[in-house]
């Protein structure tokens, strides 16, 4: 019995009843002005789907009053931007203004048989079941009385499921919409999974090299290495910081630029911090780097920062050999990292920078690859320019 009435205890459910009468309060006004035509209203509703712009007010409408307090409904609340939409929202109307018709029938007419058969129960004549009373037991009348009461219970919330359910049909979003919702989606999932490597990339560049110079220094004992250990950890530590805070503010601010971020023009800042932190390297630029395109530049910056902080954190203080160069009859800016391969434990890690490097340099067009090569460590990037 409480499952029976349960949808009685539902705001949801009187919502909707509200939501099926609001179209009869045009009707009732029409009805003032032209009883004789009153199909008018339903025709004026052709012109009305038209517009684009009513498309939103139904689906803000479907939105409040027949799924009320659910994050994403399914109902459209952009204007029709095709054809179909504007069909689909004429559909809708003269749906709603049919639905709304029964609604609004059965909620005068079921209440008003009930009454006349809780009147007629007590020996009192009513218009509607007067030709009943001579040979229908007054009795009759009682045990009647609840059967329109359940009909009008029935209408009410079977209307309400059908009138939500047809909103969804016609008011839902448009294969172009979906698609829009889609693209944007992936959009915020890339932009997520860019922040990731940001933070990834700079900060454990940072970590890796206030480590390896800590411990440089604690283990050499002389004042002068320590004080130069501990001017690259400020060093390290600043640029860290200030990568941080640019991430944040991207974070803060959707609409931020990011030409803000590193560039390989400074990647000599790069090669000093792994110099200072012990490791022999010999650097080597060819080509007009002030050529390459912003994008470019920054994930090839990116790409060299975590090159270098797996051989700090693998291999230690080995020489290291990075080639950069600008290929502008090939349209190609090529990376390569390499260092001898060592018998020390690999430091912490989930191979998230390895994996890094190849998704930047995938989402370029171009291709990353890492691993042994004749006995060195090898990171090779290509990335197009165009």
């Amino acid at each position: 019995m409480g499952r029976l009435l349960r949808p009685l205890l539902r705001g949801t459910t009187y919502t909707r009843l509200l939501h099926l009468w609001v179209p009869m309060l045009v009707v009732s006004v029409w009805m003032f002005i032209d009883p004789s035509r009153p199909w008018v209203p339903a025709l004026l509703l052709v012109p009305v789907g038209l517009i684009p712009a009513v498309r939103v007010g139904e689906g803000v409408q479907a939105r409040l009053l027949l799924l009320p307090g659910v994050a994403d409904p399914g109902f459209s609340v952009a204007p029709a931007a095709t054809w179909r939409d504007r069909a689909r929202t004429v559909v809708w109307l003269e749906a709603r203004m049919a639905l709304g018709a029964a609604a609004m029938f059965a909620c005068v007419w079921l209440p008003a048989v009930a009454y006349d058969l809780a009147v007629g129960a007590g020996g009192q004549s009513t218009g509607g079941i007067s030709v009943f009373s001579e040979t229908v037991p007054r009795w009759w009348f009682a045990l009647l009385v609840p059967v329109p009461l359940l009909a009008l219970y029935g209408v009410v919330v079977g209307l309400g499921e059908l009138v939500t359910g047809v909103a969804r049909r016609l008011l839902g979003p448009s294969a172009a919409e979906r698609l829009a919702a889609l693209e944007e989606r992936t959009e915020q999932l890339l932009e997520r999974n860019r922040i990731a490597r940001e933070l990834h990339d700079s900060i454990g560049h940072a970590l890796t090299v206030a480590v390896v110079q800590a411990g440089a220094a604690r283990a050499a004992g002389d004042p002068e290495f320590t004080d130069r250990a501990l001017a690259a950890i400020e060093d390290t530590g600043r640029s860290a910081l200030a990568d941080l805070e640019r991430v944040l503010g991207v974070l803060r601010e959707a609409e931020r630029p990011v030409s803000g971020r590193p560039t390989l023009a400074e990647a000599d800042r790069l090669l000093e911090s792994a110099r200072a932190s012990g490791a022999k390297v010999d650097a080597e630029v060819t080509g007009p780097l002030e050529t390459v395109p912003g994008p470019v530049s920054r994930e090839g910056y990116r790409i060299l920062q975590e090159a270098l902080t797996n051989v700090l954190r693998h291999a230690g203080a080995v020489p290291v050999r990075v080639r950069v160069g600008v290929v502008p009859d090939e349209g190609l800016l090529r990376l390569e990292v390499r260092n001898p391969l060592t018998a020390r434990i690999p430091g912490p890690g989930r191979g998230n920078g390895l994996r890094g490097i190849r998704e930047r340099a995938a989402l370029l067009g171009g291709r990353a690859s890492t691993g042994p090569d004749a006995g060195d460590w090898q990171v090779r990037a290509e990335l197009p320019m165009r």
